[in-house]
């Protein structure tokens, strides 16, 4: 596993793993048991996912057999819309988030999306990083110009901004602005959640053969090798192991061009320019 260091000299695994769509609370303690047999050490969950207090049992549960340490882990939750009121709303959100998962800390809280009163809320997130709740602090879905006029105005700029980044959705240049302000760009959906044919793709397929890797391993390589953290999920231990195993291998800069070639610059999953999608986040309790 290799690291990037944060803004805040905390170090984060470049790969973790994520917990979406997982609310069966016993399946996802479970997954989460799995995923860190498997070697991950980055376990990224959700307010808004319902399912922080499994993670914490799966974690619980991996410490006290022994696979890990609490010290050797890296939890990311994060703070949901319905809670970016206030400042004082966002911050009990955060000590609600440490009393589901049954920790005295994580090591890194994100605002969930750029709606609400997102200012206040971030106000309240730094209250928790100053008071040692959380290790670090950072935001997820924050388009380049909303992510600018942040950093431009708050007193902590935030660690890390947890988008959408995949072959087909590569954001160069939300990727430099982040550059810019020492941001570290996470990835979620870095399969694009299987579409376009990402797990089959004849190219993909063609560079993996060389390095006996599949064609989501490359995928997954080719982020990680643009210096984006990435947090693929899954629910099978195989494909667990397999999006782990990207560590032995390196793509060609002509490689790593290649599966650039294939971005459509545009988000075929969600629309955050979409006033309606906004108002349907708005409305979601």
């Amino acid at each position: 596993m290799e690291y990037i260091t944060l803004n805040t000299g905390a170090k984060m695994p470049l790969e973790g793993f994520g917990v979406f769509q997982i609310p069966d609370a016993a399946q996802c303690e479970e997954v989460v048991y799995n995923a860190i047999k498997s070697g991950y050490r980055l376990l990224d969950t959700a307010a808004a996912y319902a399912n922080e207090e499994a993670v914490g049992k799966g974690v619980a549960r991996a410490i006290a057999d022994r696979l890990t340490t609490r010290e050797e882990l890296f939890i990311t939750t994060k703070v949901w819309v319905s809670d970016m009121t206030s400042e004082d709303a966002a911050y009990e959100a955060v000590k609600t988030s440490l009393g589901r998962l049954a920790m005295d800390y994580v090591d890194l809280i994100l605002l969930h999306q750029p709606m609400g009163d997102y200012f206040a809320a971030y106000r309240g997130i730094t209250r928790a990083y100053r008071e040692g709740l959380t290790k670090a602090i950072g935001v997820a879905n924050f388009y380049p110009a909303i992510l600018a006029n942040l950093c431009e105005t708050v007193e902590v700029t935030p660690a890390v901004n947890q988008v959408e980044l995949h072959p087909f959705f590569t954001q160069e240049a939300a990727l430099e602005n982040m550059k810019a302000y020492g941001v570290v760009p996470q990835a979620w959906g870095p399969l694009a959640e299987g579409k376009h044919g990402i797990f089959t793709d004849s190219e993909f397929t063609e560079i993996g053969d060389k390095y006996g890797k599949s064609a989501a391993q490359v995928a997954l390589r080719w982020n990680v090798q643009r210096g984006v953290s990435i947090i693929p999920k899954s629910v099978h231990v195989e494909r667990m192991e397999q999006n782990i195993d990207i560590w032995d291998f390196a793509l060609t800069d002509e490689e790593m061009a290649k599966v650039a070639a294939k971005d459509l610059g545009h988000s075929e999953i969600v629309n955050h320019d979409d006033p309606e999608f906004v108002k349907f986040v708005l409305n979601l309790h």
